[in-house]
């Protein structure tokens, strides 16, 4: 068995309906990285099978797979979802200074004044702001403390990150937790 087989799959995008007589389909990115849908860039549909983006046009929302033109062959790709691996992504996708990953932040324990709070469960995306979901640790939850709380992954909460520790220093937190 492969390492690649036993990863986690990102669904990044789905291939929504046939548009127009030559195969194009319309693409719906969940991704924040469009510039990894380019012709000639493959994705997976499952754990094995792949596709090729043949053609793109990201300012339309449409793509070709596989070469194919004729609209009664592509629509059997309608509702397709596209996947990529963490590996993948690291590669294509470049961060900038302060930017991560949702898949690095979560399991990362959550600090404040060196007091853990817990451990970050996802990231939600709440209209433009990123929220970390926090599942609050037992000993606060055993003193009457929610037992979960959303903290905004913006300044001034966000103090430090440590991704290879696992580990969120975050200022007002707390704040939020006692209010939850």
């Amino acid at each position: 068995m492969s390492n690649q087989s036993r990863e986690p799959l990102l669904h990044i995008a789905t291939i929504g309906k046939t548009v127009g007589i030559k195969g194009d389909m319309k693409l719906h990115i969940k991704s924040d990285f469009p510039e990894q849908f380019k012709a000639g860039a493959s994705f997976l549909i499952n754990k094995k099978d792949k596709i090729i983006l043949s053609d793109v046009n990201l300012d339309r929302g449409l793509v070709k797979i596989n070469n194919l033109t004729n609209p009664e062959d592509a629509k059997k790709f309608t509702n397709t979802k596209l996947f990529t691996t963490y590996e993948e992504t690291r590669k294509n996708c470049p961060l900038n200074e302060g930017e991560y990953f949702f898949f690095d932040l979560e399991d990362c324990d959550v600090y404040e004044d060196g007091k853990c709070l817990g451990r970050v469960k996802e990231v939600e995306r709440i209209n433009v702001i990123n929220y970390l979901s926090i599942v609050t640790d037992s000993t606060l939850v055993q003193k009457g403390f929610s037992k979960s709380f959303l903290v905004p992954f913006i300044e001034p909460f966000k103090a430090a990150v440590d991704i290879q520790a696992k580990r969120i220093e975050l200022c007002g937190a707390m704040d939020i937790l006692e209010a939850s």
